[in-house]
Protein backbone atom coordinates (compact mmCIF):
# COMPACT_ATOMS: atom_id res chain seq x y z
CA UNK A 1 0.00 0.00 0.00
CA UNK A 2 3.14 2.76 0.80
CA UNK A 3 4.42 1.64 -3.02
CA UNK A 4 1.21 2.71 -4.27
CA UNK A 5 -0.18 5.76 -2.61
CA UNK A 6 3.00 7.16 -0.96
CA UNK A 7 6.08 5.87 -2.70
CA UNK A 8 6.05 8.17 -5.99
CA UNK A 9 5.84 11.07 -3.53
CA UNK A 10 8.99 9.69 -1.76
CA UNK A 11 11.61 8.80 -4.16
CA UNK A 12 10.23 11.04 -7.09
CA UNK A 13 10.96 15.41 -6.91
CA UNK A 14 8.90 16.20 -9.91
CA UNK A 15 6.08 14.21 -7.76
CA UNK A 16 5.83 15.85 -4.93
CA UNK A 17 6.74 19.62 -7.12
CA UNK A 18 3.08 18.33 -9.25
CA UNK A 19 1.53 17.35 -5.26
CA UNK A 20 2.48 20.58 -4.08
CA UNK A 21 1.31 22.62 -7.18
CA UNK A 22 -2.28 20.90 -7.34
CA UNK A 23 -2.38 21.63 -3.60
CA UNK A 24 -2.12 25.27 -4.53
CA UNK A 25 -4.43 25.24 -7.31
CA UNK A 26 -7.00 23.76 -5.33
CA UNK A 27 -6.68 26.16 -2.41
CA UNK A 28 -7.01 28.86 -4.90
CA UNK A 29 -9.55 28.28 -7.49
CA UNK A 30 -11.56 25.99 -4.87
CA UNK A 31 -13.10 29.23 -3.13
CA UNK A 32 -13.21 30.74 -6.27
CA UNK A 33 -15.26 28.22 -8.14
CA UNK A 34 -17.42 28.45 -5.38
CA UNK A 35 -18.65 31.99 -5.87
CA UNK A 36 -18.70 31.68 -9.66
CA UNK A 37 -21.01 28.50 -8.73
CA UNK A 38 -23.24 30.97 -7.08
CA UNK A 39 -23.37 33.95 -9.27
CA UNK A 40 -24.60 31.25 -11.79
CA UNK A 41 -21.21 32.07 -13.87
CA UNK A 42 -20.50 28.62 -13.63
CA UNK A 43 -19.47 28.75 -17.22
CA UNK A 44 -17.50 32.47 -17.19
CA UNK A 45 -14.70 30.73 -15.90
CA UNK A 46 -14.42 28.50 -19.29
CA UNK A 47 -14.68 31.48 -20.81
CA UNK A 48 -11.92 33.49 -19.23
CA UNK A 49 -9.79 30.63 -19.67
CA UNK A 50 -9.69 31.28 -23.23
CA UNK A 51 -9.55 34.69 -22.92
CA UNK A 52 -6.08 34.37 -21.37
CA UNK A 53 -4.79 32.20 -24.23
CA UNK A 54 -3.72 35.28 -26.83
CA UNK A 55 -1.93 37.29 -24.40
CA UNK A 56 -0.02 33.82 -23.02
CA UNK A 57 0.90 33.71 -26.76
CA UNK A 58 2.10 37.17 -26.95
CA UNK A 59 4.39 36.51 -24.03
CA UNK A 60 5.37 33.15 -25.40
CA UNK A 61 6.09 34.75 -28.95
CA UNK A 62 7.87 37.50 -27.03
CA UNK A 63 10.26 35.79 -24.80
CA UNK A 64 9.15 31.75 -25.18
CA UNK A 65 8.35 29.59 -22.09
CA UNK A 66 8.84 32.63 -20.20
CA UNK A 67 6.41 32.19 -17.01
CA UNK A 68 6.55 36.10 -16.06
CA UNK A 69 5.82 36.98 -19.69
CA UNK A 70 3.00 34.28 -19.89
CA UNK A 71 1.40 35.20 -17.17
CA UNK A 72 1.64 39.05 -17.35
CA UNK A 73 0.29 38.56 -21.15
CA UNK A 74 -2.19 36.29 -19.78
CA UNK A 75 -3.61 38.95 -16.86
CA UNK A 76 -3.69 41.79 -19.13
CA UNK A 77 -5.86 39.30 -22.25
CA UNK A 78 -8.18 38.63 -19.33
CA UNK A 79 -8.30 41.89 -18.05
CA UNK A 80 -9.35 43.45 -21.38
CA UNK A 81 -11.62 40.40 -22.58
CA UNK A 82 -13.80 41.04 -19.27
CA UNK A 83 -13.82 44.64 -19.27
CA UNK A 84 -15.31 44.85 -22.89
CA UNK A 85 -17.47 42.15 -22.54
CA UNK A 86 -19.17 44.50 -19.65
CA UNK A 87 -18.94 47.13 -21.84
CA UNK A 88 -20.76 45.93 -24.99
CA UNK A 89 -23.13 44.39 -22.01
CA UNK A 90 -23.95 47.83 -21.04
CA UNK A 91 -23.66 49.72 -24.26
CA UNK A 92 -25.99 47.28 -26.13
CA UNK A 93 -28.59 44.78 -25.85
CA UNK A 94 -26.88 41.99 -25.76
CA UNK A 95 -26.29 40.51 -22.53
CA UNK A 96 -23.28 39.79 -20.87
CA UNK A 97 -22.66 35.90 -21.33
CA UNK A 98 -23.68 36.14 -24.43
CA UNK A 99 -20.94 39.35 -25.26
CA UNK A 100 -18.21 36.93 -23.15
CA UNK A 101 -18.89 33.95 -25.75
CA UNK A 102 -18.14 35.98 -28.43
CA UNK A 103 -15.04 37.60 -27.11
CA UNK A 104 -13.49 34.51 -25.63
CA UNK A 105 -14.05 32.81 -28.89
CA UNK A 106 -12.26 35.22 -30.74
CA UNK A 107 -9.49 35.26 -27.91
CA UNK A 108 -9.16 31.45 -28.22
CA UNK A 109 -8.44 31.14 -31.94
CA UNK A 110 -6.52 34.33 -31.53
CA UNK A 111 -4.23 32.36 -29.35
CA UNK A 112 -3.69 29.98 -31.56
CA UNK A 113 -2.79 31.91 -34.53
CA UNK A 114 -0.44 33.31 -32.29
CA UNK A 115 1.43 30.46 -31.05
CA UNK A 116 1.30 28.67 -34.72
CA UNK A 117 3.43 31.88 -35.99
CA UNK A 118 6.22 30.88 -34.07
CA UNK A 119 5.99 27.32 -32.08
CA UNK A 120 4.79 23.84 -32.89
CA UNK A 121 2.24 21.72 -32.49
CA UNK A 122 4.08 20.28 -29.18
CA UNK A 123 4.18 24.30 -27.57
CA UNK A 124 0.40 24.73 -28.44
CA UNK A 125 -0.65 20.96 -26.73
CA UNK A 126 1.82 22.86 -23.65
CA UNK A 127 0.13 25.93 -23.43
CA UNK A 128 -3.56 24.53 -24.06
CA UNK A 129 -2.98 21.58 -21.29
CA UNK A 130 -0.02 22.25 -19.16
CA UNK A 131 2.60 20.59 -17.80
CA UNK A 132 2.09 19.77 -13.87
CA UNK A 133 5.04 17.26 -14.25
CA UNK A 134 7.40 19.46 -14.89
CA UNK A 135 7.10 22.71 -12.54
CA UNK A 136 9.83 24.28 -11.52
CA UNK A 137 10.53 27.06 -8.77
CA UNK A 138 8.91 29.66 -10.22
CA UNK A 139 5.74 28.23 -11.17
CA UNK A 140 5.38 27.12 -7.34
CA UNK A 141 6.13 30.46 -6.52
CA UNK A 142 3.30 31.81 -8.63
CA UNK A 143 0.92 28.85 -7.64
CA UNK A 144 1.69 29.75 -3.81
CA UNK A 145 0.96 33.19 -4.35
CA UNK A 146 -2.52 33.09 -6.20
CA UNK A 147 -3.51 30.83 -3.68
CA UNK A 148 -2.70 32.84 -0.63
CA UNK A 149 -3.54 36.52 -2.10
CA UNK A 150 -7.27 34.65 -3.25
CA UNK A 151 -7.76 33.17 0.13
CA UNK A 152 -6.73 36.98 1.96
CA UNK A 153 -8.71 39.03 -0.38
CA UNK A 154 -11.53 36.80 -0.22
CA UNK A 155 -10.93 36.68 3.38
CA UNK A 156 -11.13 40.73 3.22
CA UNK A 157 -14.15 41.46 0.71
CA UNK A 158 -16.56 37.96 2.17
CA UNK A 159 -19.49 39.63 3.38
CA UNK A 160 -20.11 41.90 0.32
CA UNK A 161 -19.32 39.18 -1.62
CA UNK A 162 -21.34 36.79 -0.59
CA UNK A 163 -24.10 39.47 -0.61
CA UNK A 164 -23.24 40.28 -3.86
CA UNK A 165 -23.60 36.52 -4.79
CA UNK A 166 -27.06 35.46 -3.01
CA UNK A 167 -28.56 39.02 -2.97
CA UNK A 168 -27.21 41.59 -4.86
CA UNK A 169 -30.08 43.76 -4.98
CA UNK A 170 -30.24 43.95 -1.36
CA UNK A 171 -26.40 44.80 -1.19
CA UNK A 172 -27.02 48.16 -4.06
CA UNK A 173 -29.49 49.27 -1.66
CA UNK A 174 -27.17 49.69 1.75
CA UNK A 175 -23.65 49.72 -0.44
CA UNK A 176 -22.27 50.88 -3.36
CA UNK A 177 -19.34 48.20 -2.89
CA UNK A 178 -20.82 45.79 -5.69
CA UNK A 179 -18.89 46.70 -8.98
CA UNK A 180 -16.00 46.60 -6.90
CA UNK A 181 -16.42 43.67 -5.58
CA UNK A 182 -17.55 42.27 -9.03
CA UNK A 183 -14.24 44.05 -10.77
CA UNK A 184 -11.89 42.59 -7.81
CA UNK A 185 -13.51 39.03 -8.14
CA UNK A 186 -13.06 39.06 -12.06
CA UNK A 187 -9.43 39.28 -11.16
CA UNK A 188 -9.62 37.05 -9.06
CA UNK A 189 -10.98 34.64 -11.61
CA UNK A 190 -7.95 35.45 -14.29
CA UNK A 191 -4.91 35.66 -11.17
CA UNK A 192 -6.10 31.90 -10.31
CA UNK A 193 -6.46 30.71 -14.34
CA UNK A 194 -3.47 32.52 -14.68
CA UNK A 195 -1.73 30.40 -11.73
CA UNK A 196 -3.03 27.50 -13.20
CA UNK A 197 -2.30 26.95 -16.81
CA UNK A 198 1.46 26.45 -16.25
CA UNK A 199 0.51 23.38 -14.88
CA UNK A 200 -2.99 22.05 -15.65
CA UNK A 201 -3.09 24.72 -19.00
CA UNK A 202 -5.83 26.69 -20.27
CA UNK A 203 -8.23 24.28 -21.06
CA UNK A 204 -8.02 22.25 -18.19
CA UNK A 205 -7.35 24.40 -15.05
CA UNK A 206 -11.02 25.76 -15.09
CA UNK A 207 -12.30 22.00 -14.58
CA UNK A 208 -10.34 21.85 -11.16
CA UNK A 209 -12.50 25.39 -9.87
CA UNK A 210 -15.92 23.99 -11.52
CA UNK A 211 -16.05 20.48 -10.82
CA UNK A 212 -14.86 20.35 -7.23
CA UNK A 213 -16.55 23.11 -6.21
CA UNK A 214 -19.83 21.81 -8.06
CA UNK A 215 -19.43 18.42 -6.12
CA UNK A 216 -19.16 20.58 -2.70
CA UNK A 217 -22.47 21.83 -3.68
CA UNK A 218 -23.76 18.36 -3.18
CA UNK A 219 -22.28 18.41 0.64
CA UNK A 220 -23.53 21.75 2.18
CA UNK A 221 -25.72 24.31 1.57
CA UNK A 222 -23.41 26.26 4.27
CA UNK A 223 -21.20 28.51 1.95
CA UNK A 224 -17.85 28.75 4.52
CA UNK A 225 -18.13 24.70 4.17
CA UNK A 226 -18.69 24.49 0.58
CA UNK A 227 -15.32 26.64 -0.24
CA UNK A 228 -13.56 23.98 2.95
CA UNK A 229 -14.94 20.83 1.12
CA UNK A 230 -14.46 22.15 -2.92
CA UNK A 231 -10.43 22.79 -1.38
CA UNK A 232 -10.27 19.38 0.04
CA UNK A 233 -11.99 18.09 -3.46
CA UNK A 234 -9.67 20.03 -5.02
CA UNK A 235 -6.84 18.59 -4.01
CA UNK A 236 -8.26 14.98 -3.77
CA UNK A 237 -8.45 15.18 -7.25
CA UNK A 238 -4.90 16.28 -7.65
CA UNK A 239 -3.44 13.40 -5.28
CA UNK A 240 -5.54 10.87 -7.29
CA UNK A 241 -4.82 12.16 -10.63
CA UNK A 242 -1.22 12.30 -9.98
CA UNK A 243 -1.23 8.64 -8.87
CA UNK A 244 -3.81 7.79 -11.41
CA UNK A 245 -1.10 8.84 -13.99
CA UNK A 246 1.79 7.37 -12.59
CA UNK A 247 0.78 3.79 -12.05
CA UNK A 248 -1.35 4.08 -15.45
CA UNK A 249 1.13 1.16 -17.17
CA UNK A 250 -0.34 -1.18 -14.18
CA UNK A 251 -3.96 -0.43 -15.09
CA UNK A 252 -2.92 -0.89 -18.84
CA UNK A 253 0.47 -1.30 -20.74
CA UNK A 254 -0.25 1.28 -23.36
CA UNK A 255 -1.69 3.48 -21.12
CA UNK A 256 2.57 4.56 -20.40
CA UNK A 257 1.89 7.68 -21.34
CA UNK A 258 -1.37 8.85 -19.10
CA UNK A 259 -1.17 12.75 -19.13
CA UNK A 260 -1.39 13.74 -15.63
CA UNK A 261 -2.89 16.91 -16.28
CA UNK A 262 -6.42 14.99 -17.35
CA UNK A 263 -5.80 12.48 -14.68
CA UNK A 264 -6.46 15.20 -12.41
CA UNK A 265 -9.59 16.38 -13.82
CA UNK A 266 -10.76 12.96 -14.72
CA UNK A 267 -10.96 12.23 -10.79
CA UNK A 268 -12.58 15.74 -10.32
CA UNK A 269 -15.22 14.56 -12.33
CA UNK A 270 -15.28 10.97 -10.68
CA UNK A 271 -15.54 12.79 -7.09
CA UNK A 272 -18.53 14.92 -9.05
CA UNK A 273 -20.35 12.02 -10.26
CA UNK A 274 -19.84 10.04 -6.97
CA UNK A 275 -21.44 13.46 -5.36
CA UNK A 276 -24.53 14.03 -7.47
CA UNK A 277 -25.13 10.42 -6.63
CA UNK A 278 -24.43 10.06 -2.82
CA UNK A 279 -24.46 13.84 -1.38
CA UNK A 280 -25.50 14.74 1.75
CA UNK A 281 -27.52 17.70 0.09
CA UNK A 282 -29.98 17.24 -2.77
CA UNK A 283 -28.29 14.28 -4.70
CA UNK A 284 -30.50 11.66 -6.95
CA UNK A 285 -30.21 8.97 -3.68
CA UNK A 286 -31.77 11.85 -1.61
CA UNK A 287 -34.20 12.59 -4.05
CA UNK A 288 -35.07 9.02 -4.90
CA UNK A 289 -35.28 8.40 -0.84
CA UNK A 290 -39.18 8.28 0.19
CA UNK A 291 -39.69 10.92 2.42
CA UNK A 292 -41.32 10.08 6.06
CA UNK A 293 -45.31 11.29 6.27
CA UNK A 294 -46.08 14.11 9.16
CA UNK A 295 -47.86 12.30 11.70
CA UNK A 296 -50.72 13.84 14.11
Amino acid sequence: MFDLLISPFVEFDFMRRALFGSFCIALGAGPVGVFLMLRRMSLTGDAMSHAILPGAAIGYLIAGFSLPAMSIGGVIAGMIVAVLSGLVSRSTHLKEDASLAAFYLISLALGVVIISLRGSGVDLLHVLFGSILALDDPSLLLLTAVASGTIIIIALIYRPLVLDSVDPVFLRSVSRSGPIVHLIFLSLVVLNLVGGFQALGTLLVVGIMMLSATAARFWSNDITKMIIIAIIIGALAGYGGLLLSFHAELISPDARQLPAGPAIVLIAGFIYILSVIGGTNGSLIQKLRPRKHLSA
